[in-house]
């Protein structure tokens, strides 16, 4: 079962709603790489030979306002290639979208919806659930967009928790730093599975030719949860919270390199790969004050994982102690911003599936639409031969 723990609801001084700079960052550093692939990937003509309707899914959505933001770009990219792909030889603008915003159950949709623009050029609608499900009907979607979402892990690998495994992540919150490489295998090995579960339930949904483009951070400001590792370690030493405690709390994020995506898109052999890199979009959020926002935003992200474990006192003080260390982060942030990279990566969905989705009912259609076929012809040539 995928462990839920969503960003900070509503539109308080913490939430996410209100404090989400760094995966805007990520949005504006990929918004011309994602208008790229819709542009010189996306079949848009033959995605409406039988329909003037479009469907896109936004898996993980969150609260906004990043989500709406990158629907927007989405949307922009998809009207271009429509009249340069369909409406070059016709006067029939009727081009219809709709949107399908995902995210777990426990997601505020009320925000989202509440924000959604007035003047908004698509239909909008919610999908509660988990991304490693299903939650589309079979050949449904035609372009399905993510960013800062499939680097959450449906749950922490158990090993990284037991005291008796070699993957103990003793004193540490993540894999990231730990120098135990069997910490970081546990947590990869999570990440595969995962991504199986969702590469086989996008290759029933996505129609043949559909797209989809993930985005995840792959960068050094990821570490800078390591200072929020260190506020609990103080507290540890100031006896205000147990050691055990913080050796059984571990983040369930896994950042994924071009070498893991490649290997689990290519294990799934569902989609093709159009594009993958790693781009470096130089991040402006460096000084004091910068320090104390990204802090603030990982608190949004972060605050609900860790009132479960620790409770909202501990949680409260865990957060304001790491704010408090801005100085020292912005010095880590001068030195390292340079670094700070994202992983871009363009699918397209196969013209045929056999290979994985045999048990899944997809393949066996594709089976007997061929085997009506021969039958079909069959009959034909025994009556002509009569």
């Amino acid at each position: 079962m995928t462990t839920s723990f969503p960003m900070n609801a509503g539109d308080g001084p913490y939430s996410f709603s209100k404090n989400s700079q760094l995966a805007r960052e990520v949005l504006e550093g990929s918004k011309e790489m994602v208008r790229d692939a819709i542009i010189g990937k996306f079949d848009i003509k033959t995605m409406l030979s039988s329909s003037n309707t479009l469907c896109i899914a936004e898996l993980g959505c969150s609260v906004g306002p990043n989500t709406l933001i990158a629907m927007q770009h989405v949307v922009e990219a998809l009207k271009d290639k429509y009249l340069s792909q369909v409406m070059t030889n016709s006067t029939n603008n009727n081009l219809e979208i709709q949107i399908f915003f995902n995210d777990h159950v426990t997601n505020d949709f009320n925000t989202l919806f509440r924000s959604l623009p007035i003047d908004r050029s698509y239909y909008a609608f919610g999908v509660p659930g988990s991304f490693h499900d299903r939650l589309f009907p079979s050949r449904s979607i035609h372009f399905a967009h993510s960013s800062c979402s499939i680097h959450w892990l449906s749950k922490i690998p158990k090993k990284i928790l037991d005291e008796k495994s070699p993957s103990w992540n003793k004193g540490l919150i993540h894999y990231i730093g730990a120098s135990n490489i069997e910490v970081v295998n546990a947590y990869f090995a999570q990440f595969e599975k995962d991504m199986e579960m969702f590469f086989n339930a996008r290759a029933e949904e996505i129609v043949q030719g559909g797209m989809m483009v993930l985005i995840t951070p792959f960068s050094s400001y990821v570490r800078l949860m390591k200072f929020f590792g260190s506020s609990l370690t103080d507290l540890v030493n100031e006896g205000k919270l147990d050691e055990s405690l913080v050796d059984s709390f571990n983040l369930p994020m896994y950042f994924p390199s071009v070498e893991d995506m490649t290997k689990v898109v290519e294990k799934n052999d569902c989609f093709s790969i159009e594009k993958i890199e790693l781009t470096y979009p130089q991040s402006k959020l460096v000084d004091e004050a910068d320090a104390k926002t990204l802090m603030i935003n990982l608190r949004a992200v972060l605050e609900g994982l860790i009132i479960n474990h620790f409770g909202s006192e501990i949680a409260k003080e865990a957060c304001e102690r790491t704010i408090l260390k801005s100085e020292e982060i912005s010095a880590w942030m001068k030195a390292n911003y340079e670094k700070s990279c994202q992983l871009f990566v363009a699918l397209k969905r196969k013209q045929f599936l056999k290979k994985k989705l045999y048990n899944s009912g997809l393949w066996r259609d594709d089976v007997t639409c061929l085997v009506r076929q021969v039958l079909c012809f069959s009959l034909f040539v025994s009556l002509y031969v009569i």
